[in-house]
């Protein structure tokens, strides 16, 4: 297909040969003659001049080009915009029927729904709206009166993250943060508070992975390490867990932690601590927990830094093998997206070998439906969820 008839810029690639991917790196592409201002729409043609698709530019990024359409014929505006954000809430509305189980879910999951550079995620009344891209930053209008049509009288809570403004060179200025609010997910109350400086104190992804550790948790001691809002400990001792204990370092997450077990009339137990030493106690007053959720925050953004963060994850795991019984359940996760399931579960391979323990992997789950992967763009599927019994 030759060069469409279009008004657009056009960035050339160096290779005959199609992407096979939505992101395109600096040095794939011949930088255009006149500088583009960070963001813009382009055209991208092949070395043969050949149509390739539609997307965005940012000449100072290391992502230069992320591919929206391959359709020619298909304008990269405000109605574009609009018609993507619709197929997403769509898909969350009425094929996955979300509204029947929580009123915290992801609106929009960036590539997995076509729109590169933009995480949407619905907390009750209040929609919080994350920007990766410049492009995407220059249609915030759009973007947030597309949302108001889907959710109308939503709060709107927006950002990017300063690492991210610095590498895509635009200055996203914070909404004001919203007063927290509560979220119902498997008829359970959770508290989550966008801005409040935990993130939300609620994180959406692990709906599905803690109905699934709660119902297996059934009349077990569980130990929730790095429990943050402690989602997994109250959905087990509300589907019948004998006790749980959280454990964190972040003194302002447990108490909403805290808050989380009295709004459902439970009695958790939750304390702060560093895991590594918490456990080594835990091993040395002889306790026991036949099952143990072990769900740490990211671990690196950096791709040098894998095999540290792998040695981080064995570490944590070989630890904690050394509180559950034989028989005992383990869900170990980990949601740093350089670290691919393969490596994840070659690393639990080799903590059984080190423990001298067998670990069957029950099953392997990722983040809940609301979470949807394209399959040209693995990394979306950042969160691995491993659920174990340990001999």
């Amino acid at each position: 297909m030759n060069t469409p008839a279009s008004a657009l810029p056009v960035i050339r690639l160096k290779s005959d040969r199609m992407p096979g991917h939505p992101w395109v790196w600096s040095a794939q592409v011949h930088k255009p003659e006149t500088r583009l201002p960070p963001g813009s729409v382009v055209d991208v043609v092949d070395a043969k001049d050949r149509f390739v698709g539609r997307g965005f530019w940012n000449g100072h990024a290391r992502i230069a080009l992320r591919l929206l359409t391959n359709d020619p014929a298909e304008p990269i505006d405000a109605d574009w915009i609009a018609a993507r954000i619709a197929r997403a809430v769509e898909l969350r509305r009425e094929l996955l029927q979300l509204d029947d189980t929580s009123d915290a879910w992801r609106v929009v999951h960036s590539e997995g729904d076509g729109l590169s550079g933009l995480i949407v995620d619905r907390y009750a009344d209040i929609l919080v709206i994350e920007y990766f891209a410049a492009g995407m930053w220059k249609f915030r209008e759009a973007i947030h009166a597309a949302l108001l049509t889907h959710f109308p009288g939503a709060r709107l809570y927006w950002f990017a993250e300063s690492h991210v403004q610095k590498q895509e060179s635009f200055d996203c200025r914070a909404a004001e943060a919203p007063a927290a609010v509560e979220v119902h997910e498997h008829g359970l109350r959770f508290h989550a508070a966008p801005g409040s400086g935990h993130k939300t104190g609620f994180f959406a992804d692990q709906r599905d992975n803690r109905r699934r550790f709660a119902e297996l948790a059934r009349g077990r001691r569980v130990l929730d390490l790095c429990c943050n809002a402690g989602g997994f400990a109250v959905h087990a001792l509300a589907a019948g867990a004998k006790e749980a204990t959280g454990v964190d370092m972040d003194a302002g997450i447990l108490e909403v932690a805290r808050a989380n077990a009295t709004a459902n009339q439970l009695d958790a137990k939750f304390e702060q601590a560093d895991i590594f030493d918490w456990l080594r106690g835990a091993i040395t007053r002889g306790e026991q927990y036949d099952a143990v959720v072990l769900d740490p925050a990211k671990l690196t953004r950096d791709r040098s830094k894998v095999i540290d963060a792998l040695k981080k994850y064995f570490a944590m795991n070989r630890l904690a093998l050394d509180v559950i019984p034989p028989g005992g359940l383990l869900l170990t996760c980990s949601c740093t997206g350089l670290v691919s399931e393969e490596d994840f579960l070659e690393m639990l391979r080799r903590v059984a070998l080190n423990a001298g323990r067998e670990i069957q992997v029950l099953e392997v789950r990722g983040a809940g439906t609301d979470h949807p992967v394209r399959s040209d763009v693995p990394e979306g599927r950042y969160l691995k969820a491993v659920f174990c019994r340990v001999m």
